[in-house]
């Protein structure tokens, strides 16, 4: 509750924000702003739900274009009221994973936590109010297949937020992913979805394509003090001078 009402507080300086949240009830991810202040020319926002990364995107990092994918036809269509005059922020309606195809997803009563996993017993315990409530069949397809490397402007960042399918999302980003500056991956450290690779297989992936952590922020817990899930910040470290110059 105390990270909703500040982040409601942070809507309130910003226009764009503001507006978003009267007219649309969408509410921005304002807790992502440090992550976005690094002079993005370009955000691929993989899970995008009903825009809330792609409004803190377009807010602090405005002149980035934003590329996002969203499968689910009701947060799609509300996205796509959030930016219809938007001319930097393009939609595809679709999930990307390892294959192209159909898929099925499992959609939660919260529909920013539906998954291409089956949602676990766990997560229904540290979040209520996610459990299934139907499934859909939706397309799925890799990222180079909706996106080309000229659309890449550098420096570019990728974000992914897809409920323990972070790891297929990944390997279907794969041949672009040397374009990328920075990815922006929401893990877990416990198993919230049914076959998901937690946060170590994630970083141990990345790891072995030139990505290197520098930062875990948002972080989710037990009331045990145990960590269930965080958003991983990672800069790639491949030497390519073109990508961006960031650190």
């Amino acid at each position: 509750m105390l990270k909703r009402i500040k982040k409601i507080k942070q809507v309130f300086f910003s226009y764009r924000l503001l507006k978003a949240l009267i007219r649309h009830r969408v509410l921005g991810g304002a807790e992502h702003r440090y992550i976005l202040e690094h002079g993005f020319k370009t955000v691929v926002d993989i899970g995008a739900n009903r825009g809330q990364f792609t409004l803190a995107s377009r807010t602090w990092a405005p002149s980035a274009r934003v590329i996002a994918f969203e499968p689910l036809q009701r947060p799609a269509d509300r996205f796509q009221k959030v930016f219809k005059e938007d001319s930097n922020v393009i939609l595809h309606r679709v999930a990307i994973g390892s294959y192209s195809g159909n898929a099925v997803i499992h959609i939660s009563a919260a529909d920013d936590s539906s998954s291409l996993l089956p949602i676990g017993a766990l997560q229904e315990k540290y979040f209520p109010g996610t459990k299934e409530v139907g499934k859909k069949t939706v397309q799925l397809g890799k990222l180079h297949e909706y996106v080309s490397k000229q659309e890449l402007i550098a420096p570019a960042m990728l974000k992914i937020d897809v409920q323990g399918y972070e790891l297929e999302s990944l390997i279907g980003c794969d041949k672009l992913l040397e374009r990328f500056s920075h990815i922006y991956v929401e893990c877990s450290f416990v198993e919230l979805y049914s076959g998901q690779a937690l946060a170590h297989e994630v970083i141990d992936w990345l790891r072995n394509r030139h990505f290197q952590l520098k930062g875990v922020f948002n972080i989710s817990y037990q009331k045990n003090g145990n960590a269930l899930q965080g958003d991983f910040f990672f800069v790639n470290h491949n030497g390519n001078k073109n990508l961006s110059g960031l650190k």
